[in-house]
């Protein structure tokens, strides 16, 4: 009987075939090779399974197409018929370091852990707008550094772009319970609730592309902001005052801008506060990605992070309607 991989890797793609591409060349790099790979198509009118035969003999890849269901359920899927002993989860657009599966190996043979999750950064190759959203996305300066880092708020929960749990806790959770919105945090609060034992293995990284420009950052920093009030529907603990700044930025910077204009003194020291914030991250991300166009674009990228998910907050908490029901 053929010796079933240790490692199984789900993959939930829609219309994104370039991206498939180059996280499955990142993946024939890995040093540590017993894993197989899920691609579960989800109704995407851009299909990749042409991409996938390039990689036929270099790695054991399994092709689903299924009827859309959103990522989520997706993963479910993949699950379902995965043959490992671990589960591994990776967003599309993610690229996957040499060592990552070794280093998750190494770690995982010393700690006892039924889940995981890791952090993520921008590659030497990513362009200067996604290295600006990678800052963004990962600077304590914006909330970002709670997300996949060491620094973080209450418990740590594992995201969907870059995460691991054992054959058993898909089994004894049922996987994602809700398909968008927030689906990842959701089933990393059930997975803790369980008494599964979750941590962070802070070196095994992922190289996340995100968004490539500006209006689709928007996009999905607005989808986010949603996805926080969704959560907070089942779980009303999990709204904590760090998930409210974008809400005050959004507000203060507003009644800033405007008293401004009409010369009140008071909006007009609240607006230099805000200079002053654009300026510490100016300052902070030239020293760490070494780069003064970077820098400058990281301030927009934060800038557009923090108003963004501010909005879809407050769009979606005044629309209190629920869009998903947990199975």
């Amino acid at each position: 009987m053929e010796h079933p991989p240790k490692y199984s890797i789900i993959i939930p793609v829609y219309n994104r075939s370039q991206e498939v591409d180059e996280l499955l060349e990142s993946l024939t790099k890995q040093t540590f090779q017993d894993f197989e790979v899920l691609i579960i198509e989800d109704g995407s009118t851009e299909k990749c399974d042409m991409v996938l035969e390039q990689y036929g003999t270099e790695l054991s890849i399994q092709y689903f197409f299924k009827q859309n269901s959103g990522q989520g359920f997706s993963r479910n899927y993949g699950f379902e018929r995965a043959k490992g002993t671990w589960f591994l989860v990776f967003d599309s657009d993610c690229l996957i370091p040499e060592n990552y599966l070794q280093i998750v190996d190494d770690h995982l043979r010393v700690n006892e852990l039924d889940a995981f999750g890791g952090p993520d950064k921008a590659a030497e190759s990513f362009t200067p707008v996604q290295k600006a959203i990678s800052y963004s996305m990962t600077s304590f300066l914006t909330t970002g550094g709670i997300r996949g880092g060491k620094t973080k708020v209450g418990s740590f929960h594992p995201r969907s772009f870059n995460m691991g749990i054992k054959r058993e806790v898909f089994e004894k959770t049922g996987g994602y319970k809700i398909t968008r919105k927030g689906e990842d945090i959701e089933f990393s609060i059930r997975i803790g609730e369980n008494g599964f034992r979750v941590g962070l293995i802070a070196e095994a990284f992922v190289y996340h592309k995100r968004r490539t420009n500006f209006i689709q950052f928007f996009k999905q920093l607005h989808f986010f902001g949603t996805a926080r009030i969704n959560i907070g529907r089942y779980y009303p603990k999990e709204i904590k005052l760090v998930h409210l700044f974008p809400v005050f930025f959004f507000i203060g910077f507003l009644l800033s801008l405007f008293g401004t204009l009409f010369g009140l003194y008071p909006a007009l020291i609240g607006l230099r506060i805000f200079l002053l914030y654009f300026m510490a991250i100016w300052i902070s991300a030239t020293g760490k990605t070494e780069n003064f166009l970077v820098g400058m674009l990281s301030v927009v990228a934060a800038f557009i992070q923090l108003m963004s998910y501010g909005v879809g907050f407050i769009e979606e908490f005044t629309t209190r309607k629920n869009e998903n029901t947990i199975q």
